[in-house]
C-alpha cells in the first residue's frame, strides 16, 4: 500500500501559489493514472486505486497547510497505512525554485504542515518526502511569499519541478525502491 499526500491549501485563491506545489503534483498524478479526487472524507479529497495489485491512495487534505497532520492522521488510522507507506509532497523554502530532493525521512524542516504530521504520527518522522524549491523570499514576509504565485519568469521553472517530482513519484509506484529513485533524482 502507498499514500501519498500533496500539501496545500483548498480553495481557489490558493490554486497556483508556492504553498500548493503539493497539490499540483497530485493533480499530475491523476491525470497520469486517470483518475479524479472522487472521496471526500477525513477532511481530505482523495482517491484509491490498485496498481499491479497494490493499493495507492493520492490525497488532498482540506485542513489548510498547518493542521494537515488531521487529514493524514485520520486516512492512516482508518486504513490502517502505515508510516512507512506515506509519501509527502512539500514546498521548500531552502532550496532554490523547482529544486527536487527526496528524504526517507527527517525533521519538519520548519515546515508546518511537515510539523502536523509528525504530530498525527505520535513523533514518528521516519516517512518519504518529496521536497520542491520554492526559494526563500528576500524582502517580503514569509507569508506573503508562499501564498503568492510564482513570477512570470519563476512560474516555469517551478512547473518543471513539479513534473519532475511527479516522473519521480511514478518511479517509485512502479519500482517500489524509493532508494534507487532517491540516487536517481536527488
Amino acid at each position: 500500500m502507498k499514500i501519498i499526500v500533496g500539501l496545500g491549501n483548498p480553495g481557489k485563491k490558493y490554486d497556483r501559489t508556492k504553498h500548493n506545489m503539493g497539490f499540483l503534483v497530485i493533480d499530475e498524478l491523476l491525470e497520469e493514472f486517470n483518475e479524479t479526487l472522487n472521496k471526500n472524507d477525513f477532511d481530505a479529497k482523495y482517491c484509491r486505486f490498485k496498481y499491479e495489485g497494490e493499493d495507492i491512495f493520492l490525497v488532498k487534505p482540506l485542513t489548510y497547510m498547518n493542521d494537515s497532520g488531521r487529514a493524514v492522521g485520520q486516512l492512516m488510522g482508518y486504513f490502517q497505512i502505515q508510516a512507512d507507506e506515506l509519501l509527502v509532497v512539500q514546498d521548500d523554502m531552502d532550496m532554490p525554485i523547482g529544486k527536487l530532493r527526496l528524504r526517507q525521512k527527517g525533521s519538519a524542516g520548519g515546515h508546518n504542515g511537515i510539523k502536523s504530521i509528525i504530530n498525527a504520527l505520535g513523533g514518528n518522522k521516519e516517512f518519504k518526502r518529496v521536497k520542491i524549491g520554492i526559494q526563500h523570499p528576500d524582502k517580503k514576509s514569509v507569508v506573503d511569499w508562499v501564498l503568492t504565485p510564482f513570477s512570470k519568469d519563476d512560474e516555469p521553472v517551478a512547473m518543471a519541478g513539479v513534473d519532475k517530482a511527479t516522473n519521480a513519484i511514478i518511479d517509485w509506484i512502479k519500482n517500489d525502491n524509493f532508494e534507487k529513485i532517491m540516487n536517481q533524482y536527488n
